[in-house]
C-alpha cells in the first residue's frame, strides 16, 4: 500500500501490451479468428519484433496483414518467411495472393506457380494460379 492508502500496482510496461510474447501471439490469433485483422496485425507485429525468428508469429502476422487489406505489408511478411525457408508452400501461396490483391500479377503468378509445383494436391493453389493467369490474359488483350 502506498502512503495514501491506494494499492501498489506494478508500473505499466514501457510500450508493450500486457503479458509475454506467447500471450501476444495467442491473443493475435484470437483476434484474427474473431475477424479483427487490424488489431491482430498490430499485436502480432509487436510479437514479431520481440521474436523475429518465430515462423509461427511471422505467418500469423502475414495472414492478419492480408486479411486487413495491408497487401504491401503482407507481401513483405510472406517474403521474409520465404527468405527463411524457400520451400514453404504456404508462404509462396500467401505472397501470390497478396501480390494479386496489390495488382502485381507477374509476382503473383510466379509465387502461385511455385506453390502449385510444391503442392499440386492442393486444389485452391491451382485455382488461384488459374485466376491470376486469366487476369493477366484479360489485361494484356
Amino acid at each position: 500500500m502506498s502512503e495514501d492508502g491506494s494499492p501498489d500496482l506494478p508500473a505499466p510496461g514501457p510500450s508493450g501490451p500486457g503479458g509475454g510474447v506467447y500471450e501476444w501471439y495467442r491473443r493475435g490469433l484470437s483476434l484474427l479468428e474473431d475477424k479483427h485483422p487490424d488489431a491482430a496485425a498490430t499485436l502480432l507485429a509487436r510479437a514479431a519484433e520481440a521474436e523475429p525468428a518465430s515462423r509461427s508469429i511471422r505467418e500469423a502476422l502475414a495472414r492478419a496483414q492480408y486479411d486487413a487489406g495491408r497487401y504491401g505489408d503482407a507481401i513483405a511478411s510472406f517474403s521474409a518467411l520465404i527468405a527463411a525457408n524457400p520451400t514453404d508452400d504456404y508462404a509462396q501461396f500467401g505472397l501470390g495472393l497478396a501480390a494479386s490483391r496489390a495488382g502485381d500479377l507477374a509476382l503473383a503468378a510466379e509465387h502461385l506457380a511455385l506453390a502449385v509445383a510444391m503442392r499440386p494436391d492442393l486444389d485452391h493453389y491451382g485455382r488461384a494460379l488459374r485466376a491470376v493467369r486469366a487476369r493477366q490474359t484479360r489485361e494484356s488483350a
